[in-house]
C-alpha cells in the first residue's frame, strides 16, 4: 500500500471509475480524494474486516510523539484507534476480497459473475494456506513471542501466539537503552524464544536482542511492498510460512 499521494496519482484518478483502497486509516490523502472526485467509487477493502485495537500505550509506557503514526517507505498512517495491517492475517484477507469483488460487482453489474469467480478461485488458494497455517498453529503451541512490528498482531492472532512484549520500529524510531533492557527482561520473564520482526527496520534491534538472550528473531516480510504480480501476497505468505514452520519445527525437536 501507499500513503504518499503525488500529484500525477491524483490526476490519474480523473480516469478512473473505482478506487480500491485498504481501509483503517492507512490513506491519510483520502479526504482531499473525496473531494475532488465526488463522483469516483471508493471500494474500502477493511470495511467488513474485524480490526484488531491499535493500543496507543505500548508496554504500559505512554507512545512518543509518533504515537498513532507509522511510518513505512516515508509515508504515515494517523489512526490510533484500529490497526489496519489486516491483510497479515489470512482470514481477515479472505474477508477483504470478498469486500473488493462485491463492490467491483456492484459498480460494474455486468461483468459481476466474472468478478465472482475469479473471487472463489482466489479465495481457494487462500483456504490452502489456511490450512498449512492450522498445522504450524499446532507445532508452535501457544508459545508467547515479541513483535517488533505492529502488523505481526495479526500473525500472532493466527497462530495463537500469545504476546509478551511490543516494540513498533519505523525508520524513525528510537530505541533507548531502558527499552532495551525491559525487551530483554520481557523474553527472561515469559520465557519467549520467538522475536518476529521487519528485517529492513528491526535488524539492528534483532542483532542486539540476538546477542544479549538465547531467542530467535524471525524477519518476516509485512507484505507491503513488492512487484505486486498477481499471487505475490501467496508467495510472500508461503515465504513467511515456511520461517515459522523451520522456527517452531526446531524448537520441537
Amino acid at each position: 500500500y501507499t500513503t504518499l499521494f503525488r500529484s500525477e496519482d491524483m490526476k490519474l484518478l480523473s480516469t478512473a471509475d473505482v478506487f480500491i483502497i485498504n481501509g483503517g486509516g492507512i490513506e491519510n490523502f483520502m479526504e482531499e480524494v473525496a473531494k475532488t472526485y465526488p463522483n469516483l467509487t471508493i471500494i474500502e477493502a477493511c470495511k467488513n474486516t474485524s480490526l484488531l485495537a491499535e493500543d496507543i500505550y505500548e508496554n504500559g509506557h505512554e507512545k512518543d510523539e509518533h504515537a498513532g503514526e507509522a511510518h513505512e517507505e516515508g509515508h504515515v498512517h494517523e489512526d490510533t484507534d484500529v490497526n489496519a495491517h489486516a491483510w497479515m492475517s489470512v482470514s481477515a484477507y479472505e474477508s477483504q476480497v470478498q469486500t473488493i469483488a462485491e463492490g467491483l460487482s456492484q459498480a460494474d453489474s455486468k461483468h459481476r459473475e466474472q468478478y465472482e469467480t475469479s473471487a472463489g478461485e482466489y479465495l481457494e488458494k487462500l483456504d490452502k494456506l489456511k490450512a498449512r497455517q492450522e498445522q504450524i498453529r499446532e507445532e508452535a503451541a501457544g508459545q508467547s513471542v515479541i513483535l517488533f512490528h505492529e502488523a505481526y498482531a495479526y500473525v500472532a492472532e493466527d497462530y495463537g501466539l500469545p504476546v509478551s512484549y511490543v516494540m513498533d520500529l519505523d525508520e524513525e524510531r528510537k530505541v533507548s537503552a531502558g527499552e532495551v533492557a525491559s525487551v530483554l527482561s520481557a523474553i527472561k520473564n515469559n520465557q519467549t524464544k520467538i522475536i518476529l520482526a521487519e528485517e529492513r527496520y528491526g535488524k539492528s534491534m534483532g542483532d542486539t536482542v540476538s546477542a544479549e538472550s538465547d531467542a530467535k528473531v524471525l524477519y518476516l516480510s509485512p507484505l507491503n511492498r513488492g512487484e505486486y504480480e498477481k499471487d505475490s501476497y501467496i508467495d510472500g505468505m508461503e515465504k513467511n510460512m515456511e520461517i515459522l514452520e523451520e522456527a517452531f519445527h526446531a524448537q520441537n525437536h
